[in-house]
């Protein structure tokens, strides 16, 4: 793997940390791939911001770590991870951090600014006069 892609992965220490709060494998159907491959592949994302498609083949196929990322995201399991990472920070600061795995900006449209509302009612004509 090219070293421009790894430089920012896992470490051991961090996996060994990360590792035991990783889900097991489905009851049905093929075991998942490496978890480690798949996590990397999507920090990379987070961090590169391309596209799910544009994810490079060293860390599998996209379609696969898009899955499994929008899966734990769904079912609470990077809720559940993050707050097993938190039990041992400071409690003064530990409930003020947070980590964000896919924090994409949006930007809207320039005509977006503004939706049309609607026009205020014209003055009555033909009331009397003072």
């Amino acid at each position: 793997m090219d070293d421009h892609l790894t430089r920012h992965d896992l470490t051991d220490e961090e996996w060994a940390r990360l590792a035991p709060l990783m889900p097991g494998h489905p009851r049905q159907g093929h075991r998942w791939k490496d978890h480690r491959t798949v996590v990397n592949g999507i920090l990379f994302r987070t961090r590169a911001g391309c596209p799910w498609r544009d994810l490079p083949p060293a860390f599998g196929n996209w379609s696969t770590v898009y899955g499994r990322h929008r899966r734990w995201s769904l079912d609470g399991t990077w809720a559940q991870i993050l707050d097993a990472l938190r039990t041992g920070c400071d409690e003064a600061e530990g409930a003020d951090w947070t980590v964000s795995a896919d924090s994409t900006v949006v930007r809207a449209h320039q005509h977006a600014a503004g939706a049309r509302r609607a026009l205020p009612a014209a003055p009555a004509r033909g009331g009397t006069a003072e």
